[in-house]
């Protein structure tokens, strides 16, 4: 058994909802499991700490998690176009791991959430691939025969899963389209991981 990890960091339950999803489609495929990961919110108070484990949802990523996994599936919501600072600040901290080499030739894909329909999908998920490629892992996306990218009327792009949660306290629910992108992603990643390992 090989394990995919679905890391993510959500604001409002959106991308949250999308790493779920995402660990369904990597779990469809046999022989694979996925690790369910988010990362602690950061503060302007450098002093001020979160909690050591989150209240509720996944654990905490740590860098063994990247260490361990076959392949790994990077979510976030748009923030000016580019990932959120959680996630960011996670990444920023896993130089070892990049001096390693632990990620090299690892199959690697990403989602996102935004506010607005043409808020920074595409952006979001093409310089979330920056650092994964500083690592040398290999970047998955979704291929046109996936039909839901060409019905999808929100959220899809061919670089990965996305979702247009709209602006207000309470997300728009995932699309069908969107769900079924998601599981595709994530089935993807999982057969690429399960190949490499073989």
């Amino acid at each position: 058994m090989i394990e995919v990890l679905v890391l993510y960091y959500s604001r409002q339950g959106s991308v949250a909802q999308m790493a779920r999803r995402i660990a369904r489609g990597v779990e469809s495929v046999d022989g694979v499991a996925a690790r369910l990961r988010t990362v602690p919110p950061v503060t302007a108070d450098h002093a001020q700490r979160g909690p050591a484990i989150p209240d509720e949802g996944a654990p905490y990523a740590q860098a063994s998690d990247l260490r361990e996994c076959a392949g790994l599936l990077l979510g976030s919501p748009t923030r000016f176009g580019n990932m959120a600072a959680p996630l960011k600040h996670f990444l920023d901290g896993t130089s070892d791991v990049w001096l390693s080499g632990a990620l090299v030739g690892k199959p690697a894909g990403v989602f996102t959430s935004t506010g607005s329909l043409h808020g920074g999908q595409e952006s979001t998920l093409l310089t979330m691939m920056m650092p994964l490629l500083h690592h040398g892992m290999l970047m998955v996306g979704l291929p046109y025969t996936e039909t839901a990218l060409s019905t999808t009327r929100s959220g899809g792009t061919p670089y990965g899963p996305s979702h247009h949660a709209g602006v207000g306290p309470q997300p728009q629910p995932l699309s069908a389209e969107e769900l079924q992108l998601c599981e595709a992603l994530g089935r993807r990643v999982a057969q690429i991981a399960l190949k490499l390992k073989a």
